[in-house]
């Protein structure tokens, strides 16, 4: 069991809106791996961003908590249908679950969450997975998709999780600002060093959370025993 994260400033392009080439790609990996016996499961963002490109919002739509919502409920659906017809050109049938902090946090809500996972997941689906950012607030919310991804990794069970990101993995300091960064191909043990590397910024401006996310992720996929990658994803086919 796989679970595959895109960030926003994968799939969508704060000019042109959606990267459908990209995706299609993408999607191709999925049903490849899927193919093979891997049962995939995809955490997306990008419903705000791309909610805020249909409605003409500012900041990509984060100006503000209300254009965040309005932005998410307006892309989310749009973004499923994407989902959903470009995994059905390829046999797979798709399948959207919306989770806030709570569902996850609950112990009987998350058990809900792991049977359903586990259920679709045994019928060869390939669920897509996002934050339901149309009603959830700061106070009960995630407020990125990294951590989400582990979590849903734990309730699945999955063998791994996988960011994808506009960054190739960790790096001992930001390398967008400091020249001097080295990329660490491997974490052995997460402590305070590694943590003193991440940055809680976001590159493109589309996503949240940074590399901070990123390293609490790992966190919580390895104390599940869960490992976890991140990934440059902005070539073609990243997973292949």
């Amino acid at each position: 069991r796989i679970v595959v994260k895109i960030g926003s400033a994968l799939l969508v392009d704060r000019k042109s809106g959606l990267r459908r080439e990209w995706l299609t790609a993408m999607v191709d990996d999925i049903a490849s791996l899927a193919g093979r016996g891997a049962e995939m499961m995809v955490v997306s963002s990008g419903a705000i961003a791309l909610g805020a490109k249909r409605l003409g919002l500012p900041k990509g739509g984060r100006a503000s908590l209300e254009d965040a919502q309005a932005a998410a409920a307006t892309g989310q659906i749009a973004l499923s249908q994407i989902y959903a017809e470009m995994l059905s050109a390829r046999g797979i049938v798709a399948a959207q679950i919306l989770l806030t902090l709570g569902d996850l946090e609950d112990r009987r809500r998350f058990l809900n969450v792991a049977a359903t996972l586990d259920r679709l997941l045994s019928l060869g689906v390939v669920p897509v997975l996002n934050e339901n950012d149309s009603v959830a607030t700061q106070e009960i919310r995630f407020g990125d998709n990294d951590r989400l991804a582990a979590r849903a990794g734990q309730a699945a069970g999955a063998a791994g999780v996988i960011l994808l990101s506009d960054i190739d993995g960790l790096y001992t300091a930001n390398p967008a600002t400091d020249p001097t960064a080295k990329l660490i191909p491997t974490v052995e043990k997460l402590d305070a060093a590694i943590d003193a590397m991440a940055d809680g910024t976001s590159g493109s401006g589309l996503g949240s959370g940074g590399m901070t996310a990123k390293v609490q992720a790992a966190r919580i996929a390895n104390s599940a025993g869960v490992h976890l990658a991140i990934i440059d994803g902005r070539r073609p086919a990243p997973l292949q």
